[in-house]
């Protein structure tokens, strides 16, 4: 093996044990999801939505327990869980990768205008690349109390703690999407694609409000992988879960 190849090979191994050990769940936010899946919501923003899975149960409720700057999906069904993770792939490139050719994907996202407006120098976001999650329904806005679009969100998955954006918004009452970028970083070996999400109920996502949980110009939206985008909202999104009580 020569010596350049060498070097490749290590500096590959070391960036991915360093990526793999970046988003080891705080001790704060540990406890707080432990504390708050059992407990029923006692400060609900909105409710009556539910996880797509089970269209009957309608107890999904956005949630602002966690502080008074933050919102979360919450239902006290089976004795208290979170949401589960259904896939997303609208936006630029909406049929690329593991996205396939579903009739429902949009081929942008609720926020185009803002991305190009902003002058981010992307068309959209890409569901292959940015991680992000779908929040807000027909019947509810977060903007409503407080949440910007395109501001970072945090997101418990599989014992480890991602950041993600808020990206998109859904119809009706369907909560527990993301982008098929943040499933594959939060379930890397569960074959993630346009039809195969994350069914269990155990994905915390985190609303930051206010317009300092806006990452602007700071984030890479032109990256050209998941992972480089994920490092240049890390920082932002680090501040905004130590706060979290």
């Amino acid at each position: 093996m020569h010596l350049s190849t060498i070097t490749t090979t290590l500096t590959t191994v070391l960036l991915s044990a360093t990526l793999s050990t970046a988003y080891t769940l705080p001790p704060n936010l540990a406890a707080l999801y432990n504390k708050h899946k059992s407990k029923p919501c006692s400060h609900p923003l909105a409710t009556g939505f539910t996880d797509g899975l089970n269209p009957t149960d309608t107890t999904f409720t956005y949630c602002s327990d966690l502080s008074n700057r933050s919102i979360f999906l919450h239902s006290p069904s089976a004795g208290g869980q979170y949401d589960n993770m259904d896939i997303d792939c609208d936006g630029a490139n909406s049929h690329g990768g593991n996205c396939g050719f579903d009739e429902s994907i949009q081929d942008q996202t609720s926020f185009k205008d803002i991305i190009v407006s902003s002058g981010y120098g992307i068309p959209d976001l890409d569901a292959n690349i940015h991680p992000y999650v779908v929040f807000g329904n027909t019947d509810y806005d977060p903007q409503r109390d407080g949440m910007w679009p395109l501001s970072v969100m945090g997101v418990v998955c599989n014992g480890q703690l991602f950041y993600g954006i808020w990206g998109d918004t859904a119809g009706g009452s369907w909560t527990g999407e993301a982008s098929i970028a943040l499933a594959k970083l939060c379930f890397p070996d569960d074959g993630m694609s346009g039809n195969n999400g994350h069914v269990t109920d155990d994905v915390l996502y985190i609303g930051f409000i206010g317009k300092e949980a806006v990452p602007g110009n700071r984030a890479n939206w032109k990256a050209g992988t998941t992972w480089e985008f994920e490092e240049s909202i890390r920082g932002l999104g680090e501040k905004l879960v130590s706060l979290l009580t």
